[in-house]
Formats: structure tokens, sequence, C-alpha cells
């Protein structure tokens, strides 16, 4: 299974604001030009994550983001299901299938098992669990 960037980008800004001290503020700029991705990209990264409650952000000349809980507190597993379409085949999505083996496939249950157990691990880890070198990456993110 491969991530969207969308999702992949929204784990490394977390990442990213993970580091920062409490009084830090992170700006888009900064972290597009860290990852090399595009400020429009992560522009619509930020506004969805700050919907969602993960991300806060501070309008005005010296505004930024920062995140709006502890590391400890955002799980990875709830961030890919919030920036993942995990319908991941036809058949996941009732409204739309129109695969005509469905009713008696059993591929969709091997499928849903095994996207089952993928956010299962993801679960068990938080931001916290990704930040144990934050120093490194801190230094990597500013240098």
């Amino acid at each position: 299974m491969q991530l969207t960037t969308f999702t992949d980008y929204s784990l490394r800004l977390l990442l990213y604001l993970g580091t920062l001290q409490s009084n830090q503020l992170g700006n888009i700029k900064h972290i597009a030009k860290v990852y090399n991705i595009s400020e429009n990209h992560l522009s619509k990264i930020v506004h969805e994550l700050s919907k969602l409650g993960m991300i806060e952000t501070i309008r005005g000349r010296n505004g930024g983001m920062r995140l709006a809980h502890q590391p400890r507190q955002i799980n990875i597993g709830f961030v890919v299901r919030q920036t993942e379409d995990l319908q991941i085949v036809e058949c996941f999505d009732y409204d739309s299938n129109t695969c005509f083996i469905s009713p008696v496939c059993q591929l969709k249950h091997v499928l849903s098992e095994a996207l089952e157990a993928y956010l299962k691990v993801l679960d068990a880890y938080t931001l916290e669990d990704l930040l144990h070198n934050k120093e490194t990456l801190y230094t990597l993110f500013h240098k």
C-alpha cells in the first residue's frame, strides 16, 4: 500500500512541528523549502490539519503554526485515517461498487483484514514515538 503525497506530507509536517519548542512557530515557506515541496500543496495540508484540530495556526506578521496537542496525543493511525482514502479497492465503497463478483468474492475480506492489520500497527504509534531523535531532526530542518 502506498500513501498519497497528501498523507506523506501531513506526517512530515507533524514531524517538523514536533521538533519545535513550545514558543516556536513553523511557517509554510520554510517547511516547504526544507522538504522541497510546493508551498501551495503544503498550505492545503496546513488548512486540513488545522480543521482536524491537529495543528494550530496563528495569523499575522509573526504568525505561523504549531501542534495543537502534545506529540504523545497525536496518533499516527488517526492521522492516516483522516488524510488517506482507505477504500483501496472498488468493492470497499458500497455506493459506487460495480464489481459483479463482489457478492461472492473473498478477496475483499482478505484485503479488509490486511488493511485492519496495517492500521492496527499505525494505531500503536504516536508522533512522540517518531521523535526520539528530535534534536537531530531539528538540526536537519534548520541547517
